[in-house]
């Protein structure tokens, strides 16, 4: 991409000028071609990711108008130099991931920690754990508490004995602000 000096009259311009679009993107200028649309109908791909915009975009129109969640968002944006509803958008498409669930502190004993690795491109804003039984019943479930706060580390304390020789599921489902979920699932043998 090349930069170039704008005269100081053009630095003010914003939007379409003929074929060209001028956008502003905090303090530099970008300008690019219209879009040239083939005049053909959009696939069912297409349709599906402009209902995802439309979401994605809501989803920033509801950060905008609330102070509390905007103030994060604004923090995050100035360290890295965005426009805040550019990181919300961001937000929306790009769900967490549980990059591991460590299972070597827990042996079925109440107490037992599991222990996860999560992250996201915002802020991971729960972490969930359920355990259950070769048969799919409930042993357990609820939520992991993040130390430190920011670290992306989780833990999950145990509250139930699970006798010796148990097989046990556990899902895990990291859930980030706007909503988007990642989900890992490991089994062991207490």
């Amino acid at each position: 991409m090349a930069k170039a000096k704008l005269n100081p009259i053009l630095e003010g311009i914003r939007g379409q000028v003929g074929d060209l679009v001028f956008k502003r993107y905090g303090d530099e200028v970008v300008i690019s071609r219209k879009a040239d649309p083939t005049g053909k109908p959009p696939s069912e791909a297409q349709l599906a990711h402009r209902e995802r915009f439309r979401e994605a975009a809501l989803y920033g129109k509801l950060v905008m108008a609330d102070p509390e969640r905007k103030a994060l968002y604004e923090e995050a944006a100035a360290a890295k130099g965005k426009p805040v509803f550019s990181l919300t958008l961001a937000d929306f498409f790009n769900a967490p991931s549980v990059d591991e669930v460590d299972l070597s502190g827990y042996a079925g004993r109440v107490g037992d920690v599991i222990a996860i690795r999560a992250h996201d491109d915002f802020d991971v804003a729960e972490v969930r754990v359920a355990l259950t039984d070769a048969g799919g019943a409930a042993l357990e479930s609820g939520a992991a508490a993040e130390t430190p706060a920011g670290s992306g580390r989780w833990a999950y304390t145990a509250t139930t004995a699970v006798p010796a020789g148990t097989d046990v599921h556990i899902a895990v489902q990291a859930t980030d602000m706007p909503g988007g979920v990642s989900a890992q699932e490991v089994e062991k043998t207490v």
